[in-house]
């Protein structure tokens, strides 16, 4: 997924540059939550895209670290 992710980014940042259409926001962070979140934030520093957005500067790594910790916190109360 966070292969899928990245490239989607790509993409995006490819259509932005020739001013094609583009995939839309809510796509971009609906592949994030679905597990896509470290593709997502490699994506937009290597790209440089969506980073000035600060939605995504914030929320991405908001969803990258909900994905660290509510596994752990379930396996913790599931002792």
């Amino acid at each position: 997924m966070n292969l899928v992710t990245f490239a989607v980014y790509g993409v995006d940042k490819w259509k932005a540059r020739r001013q094609r259409y583009r995939v839309p926001e809510k796509t971009l962070f609906l592949l994030a939550i679905l597990g896509g979140s470290i593709g997502a934030l490699v994506g937009m520093h290597l790209f440089h895209h969506k980073t000035r957005h600060w939605y995504f500067r914030y929320g991405i790594p908001l969803i990258l670290l909900f994905q660290i910790v509510l596994p752990l916190l379930s396996a913790y109360l599931m002792r």
